[in-house]
């Protein structure tokens, strides 16, 4: 009996970023603000993190609305109207429901409806997970315009009275759109993950006091009820393992970064630019001298005025960057993402 041969959508040979965009939050917090919460200084938190500043979403902002920004303006930048999309894939941790996704309500208010869309819950890593998947998509045929997205309300998560993590952490969103390339845009995907630490970076219940909000956020900020002040509720808030994390960083993540740049065929003499995840100062020096990169590569530093914003900070870094020095489109540049699972993730492209 003969079978019947099917149909198979049509390979494209190269990918590449098309536009990017941004959102960064209105409210401004300092290392002196911190401090009211913790025992620290403005001095402590440069010398150890390089963070001046982060980024903190009002209330009433939610994940979504700081996606769509970043969104509409990455689809400008690459000519794209919302209905040619072919998926939206949102990389975050913070959406504060497991249904519906992220993705489909951004879809929604895109107009990009019926494009599929999801979310990918990688943490730190989830925009280079949300690059090799869109970069698989338009590869493969499935989609010809894919929206990818990293997007983070920390600010809902974390609780200011504890040290390991919570005066690192921002809130903001970048979105990229990938299609069609001329010539190779997206290099090969080198990314994992090691189930077997995932207790350095995780989430935990924690009996939180509204007054701890000061800045305007909190357990309540999606629902937008009040909540009477001094009134406690348990809530999921992030913790790390701060020495276990920084050591996994720097030693395994820089190996990372160089199968990354082998699997691409370049050398780091090759780069303008170094993505890093904007996780600490030191670890992005210390990536750099592991990397042994050039002295002319742009190594971003976006940390000090952003904080770690978690799946936001890559895009939110490569906006930055092309805002700032223009002439770097269309250059190489590597990025690396890293965070909770632990999972990691890093490829080359070429600058939209």
């Amino acid at each position: 009996m003969s079978i019947t041969a099917i149909k198979q959508a049509p390979l494209r040979e190269h990918t590449r970023i098309l536009g990017v965009g941004a959102y960064r939050p209105e409210i401004i917090v300092t290392n002196d603000d911190v401090c009211q919460w913790i025992d620290s200084s403005d001095e402590w938190i440069r010398q150890r993190t390089g963070i001046v500043t982060r980024h903190r979403a009002p209330r009433e902002v939610s994940v979504i609305d700081m996606a769509e920004a970043a969104s509409r303006e990455a689809l400008a930048s690459a000519g794209i109207d919302a209905s040619q999309l072919g998926a939206v894939l949102v990389s975050t941790v913070t959406h504060p429901y497991a249904t519906p996704s992220a993705a489909a309500q951004l879809a929604d208010r895109l107009g990009a409806t019926p494009a599929p869309a999801y979310d990918i819950s990688a943490a730190c890593a989830g925009y280079c997970y949300g690059i090799a998947q869109g970069d698989a998509l338009v590869h493969a045929g499935t989609a010809e315009y894919v929206l990818v997205v990293g997007v983070e309300k920390l600010s809902d998560f974390i609780d200011n009275s504890e040290r390991t993590i919570s005066f690192l952490l921002g809130d903001g969103a970048g979105a990229v759109v990938i299609g069609p390339g001329d010539t190779a845009g997206i290099g090969p995907s080198v990314w994992g993950s090691d189930g077997s630490k995932h207790e350095a970076i995780r989430m935990t219940r924690s009996l939180l006091d509204v007054r701890d909000y000061s800045m305007g956020v909190g357990p309540d900020a999606e629902s937008g009820e009040s909540t009477d002040a001094g009134s406690e509720s348990l809530w999921p808030t992030m913790r790390q393992d701060g020495p276990t994390v920084f050591r996994w960083a720097v030693w395994e993540m820089a190996k990372v970064a160089q199968q990354a740049l082998d699997a691409a065929g370049i050398t780091a003499e090759d780069l303008a630019v170094f993505l890093p995840h904007q996780a600490n100062i030191r670890i992005i020096d210390e990536m750099v001298k592991q990397l042994k990169l050039p002295d002319h590569v742009h190594v971003a530093r976006d940390i000090v005025d952003a904080g770690n914003t978690s799946a936001a900070s890559i895009p939110l870094a490569m906006h930055r960057v092309l805002q700032e020095q223009p002439a770097l489109s269309g250059k190489l540049a590597l990025q690396i993402g890293f965070g909770a699972g632990l999972v990691f993730g890093a490829q080359v492209v070429v600058l939209p």
